[in-house]
């Protein structure tokens, strides 16, 4: 297979469960080797929490960002250590676009780690808890999604921020907008709008005041250009400055992950298989959701592995 055929996706938040890439921990010293790395960087058992912690504080938004972001390094790591093959881009959905950087040799893995953490604590502080929502909205057309988001306005901040395949977006913003949205949805025939499980209202811009405390973070941190190209969220295209991918990791904090367009620029750049590190395959059901003709693996288990790499033989 050609290399120019292949790209390596990185999973966002929601992929995280207790016991996840066990199966791999135990099969590959770089598994846990990498897990070992991180925990270092931030001073707990990163490994033990994986595996052994409480669902409820994996799904701390500051604990989730650092443990997906190792997930993905590890589960690189290992496609690399296996002889898999050059993937000739990358990209992530959200957070899982700090791992492909890291994967890209952009970001320095141990810094990465430490600014994951801090980008959870601020988006999580950005708005209180309890203040913020998020919906997912199936069935409806992207600018009739839009249109009603600009109805409900009236009520609070409510906006799409998540355009993860067709008739699949995600909305989020103030509770009261998000509520008067989800009704507005329904009337106008979305097969289900539905609140989601998390704790803030990410890709909004009530997030800005998150953005400007990642700003100062990067400020003080090294990026490298891409020695992979990285397919950014924020408008589905690679940048190979690092100023700009520092501006546009800013600016992903408050605006609307386009992973649509991420998939139409693999395609269009020749992408035919797209491979998923990390835990679960979200992003490989999104993907086929896009384009029915690409070819969707994810590692996650030796058993994954194994079959991902027959993939690409």
């Amino acid at each position: 297979m050609d290399t120019q055929q292949l790209a390596l996706v990185f999973p966002g938040q929601g992929s995280q469960k207790v016991g996840m890439l066990a199966e791999l921990g135990e099969s590959f010293s770089i598994i846990k080797d990498t897990f070992a790395e991180a925990s270092e960087a931030l001073a707990y058992d990163m490994w033990d929490l994986i595996q052994n912690g409480e669902q409820e504080q994996l799904n701390l938004t500051e604990t989730t960002q650092p443990v997906l972001l190792t997930a993905s390094v590890a589960v690189w790591r290992l496609w690399c250590e296996q002889g898999g093959l050059r993937p000739s881009l990358l990209a992530g959905h959200s957070l899982g676009e700090f791992s492909a950087l890291v994967c890209a040799g952009a970001l320095n893995f141990a810094d990465a780690v430490r600014l994951v953490r801090a980008r959870g604590q601020y988006m999580q502080t950005a708005v209180p808890v309890g203040e913020g929502a998020m919906a997912a909205v199936l069935g409806l057309e992207d600018a009739q999604i839009v249109e009603i988001c600009a109805q409900a306005s009236s009520t609070g901040v409510v906006e799409a921020v998540n355009f993860n395949s067709p008739g699949q977006v995600v909305i989020a913003g103030q509770v009261a907008a998000v509520d008067q949205a989800i009704e507005l949805l329904k009337a106008a025939g979305a097969k289900r709008a539905m609140p989601l499980p998390v704790s803030a209202p990410f890709h909004t811009s009530l997030m800005r005041p998150a953005g400007d405390k990642l700003a100062l973070a990067l400020a003080d941190i090294s990026v490298q250009q891409p020695n992979i190209p990285v397919v950014h969220n924020v408008h589905g295209k690679t940048e190979s400055d690092p100023a700009v991918i520092k501006a546009l990791l800013v600016e992903q904090i408050y605006s609307a992950v386009k992973w649509v367009d991420c998939v139409e620029t693999m395609l269009a750049a020749g992408i035919t298989h797209t491979i998923e590190c990390g835990p679960g395959k979200v992003l490989s059901g999104l993907n086929k959701r896009i384009n029915k003709s690409l070819n969707c693996s994810n590692i996650d288990s030796p058993e994954s592995l194994s079959a991902a790499l027959e993939s690409i033989a």
